[in-house]
């Protein structure tokens, strides 16, 4: 039966000599809450954190840049599945860039349709607005729009 040895967790203090941040500065430093970094921990696209002696996550330098990685996907509105496809292409330095150029375009047109549905919602209830009267009056043709079965 063999063991295999592991290096002694580090603590705090010497952590942070070596360069690593608790999760507190990692959430300063990256603009993730720690609640996201532990989520995005749970789900995989972080690697789990190293340990302190005590138990506490240490990050490094380069968990802190997926994590701005990460953040900046989401920024642009990327869904959790898309940004996992992304930081697999980040993280394959022999992958295409065209991959990439795909994925982005998809998503740019994606977000293009959303906002024409936006835009025809916001359309829609400015007009039902200006046929409401807003005064003491029950009718409303906002409610009456609403209460249509189908259109």
């Amino acid at each position: 039966m063999s063991r295999r040895t592991q290096a002694p967790r580090p603590e705090l203090a010497d952590a942070r000599r070596q360069g690593l941040h608790n999760i507190g500065e990692a959430a300063a430093i990256s603009g993730v809450s720690a609640k996201m970094i532990r989520h995005y921990e749970s789900i995989g696209l972080l690697s789990p954190a190293e340990r302190t002696f005590a138990g506490y996550r240490i990050y490094s330098d380069n968990d802190l840049h997926r994590l701005r990685f990460i953040k900046r996907a989401r920024v642009l509105g990327f869904p959790i599945k898309q940004i996992e496809v992304l930081l697999g292409l980040w993280d394959n330095r022999e992958r295409a860039s065209s991959e990439v150029k795909e994925l982005a375009r998809a998503h740019a047109d994606e977000l293009g349709r959303k906002i024409r549905e936006m835009q025809a919602m916001q359309q829609t209830l400015l007009d039902l607005a200006r046929r409401c009267h807003g005064d003491d009056r029950p009718d409303c043709p906002i409610l009456e729009d609403l209460a249509t079965l189908e259109r």
